[in-house]
């Protein structure tokens, strides 16, 4: 596991954190460097009580927690850093050995057939990066059909009709992927079992039945919100109510 932590003062200018700030994660990421990785943490958290949230931040807190075997709190940090940078090859691998520690073993159901297909596509880009290539195209759009509209020569008109038609299928392609990409981000609610054992329920009151236990550290998605009760759903589509405390949901910041 490389357990390198992000440091120097360049970093902090592109974040815009304070001074203070800037100190205090100094003094964190010594601590870390002295093992003295509990007093790290404190001094993270402290960062975090001041509204800062930063890939760099949640990373080395993830790693100081790591350090104490704290299951839950280290995937459930690299997670928060791996939102912020998906494509970070540093956090991807943390975060893998970090989930070696876990005890549930949840076999994720394949997607396959039309779905899958579906599903790759809408995940090409962002929903902003749909909606820019959705706006560029009908900028695109109406240009070449004022240049099709003001030419005289067939074949200029038939070039130009045809890549009009083109690029308004690509524009309205593009405008259903950025709303069907929003769509799926705002269903997709991740959350990281934060207590020890979870006694799963089928029904959102401690009296239900139990249908499973999940332990500390285990991903879930949240389908829906009860009370103090969380509807969740697991990788092999298991679902389930939990009490809201048992968890921590990755995107609340």
């Amino acid at each position: 596991m490389r357990t390198l932590i992000f440091i120097g003062l360049y970093i902090f200018s592109l974040l815009g954190w304070s001074q203070n700030n800037s100190q205090l994660f100094d003094e964190a990421n010594a601590l870390y460097n002295d093992g003295k990785y509990a007093e790290a943490i404190d001094k993270y958290e402290s960062i975090l009580g001041t509204d800062v949230h930063s890939a760099e931040l949640y990373f080395n807190l993830a790693n100081a927690n790591y350090k104490l075997n704290n299951v839950a709190p280290s995937i459930y940090y690299y997670e928060k850093a791996l939102l912020l940078k998906p494509n970070d090859k540093d956090i991807q691998n943390n975060l893998a050995y970090a989930q070696n520690m876990t005890i549930d073993a949840i076999d994720k159901v394949p997607e396959v057939g039309f779905a899958r297909i579906t599903k790759n596509i809408v995940n090409t880009f962002s929903a902003d990066t749909w909606a820019i290539i959705a706006v560029v195209g009908v900028i695109l759009f109406v240009l070449i059909f004022l240049t099709y509209h003001f030419s005289y020569r067939t074949t200029k008109k038939r070039i130009a009709f045809v890549s009009s038609v083109v690029i308004l299928f690509i524009a309205l392609f593009s405008v259903a992927m950025a709303f069907q990409k929003s769509a799926l981000e705002k269903k997709d609610n991740p959350a990281i079992i934060y207590v020890q054992e979870s006694r799963v329920k089928t029904d959102p009151n401690q009296t239900s039945e139990e249908v499973f236990r999940l332990h500390e550290g285990t991903k879930v998605k949240v389908l829906e919100t009860y009370e103090d009760w969380k509807k969740i759903q697991l990788a092999d589509n298991s679902t389930g109510w939990v009490p809201s405390k048992d968890l921590r949901l990755i995107k609340d910041f």
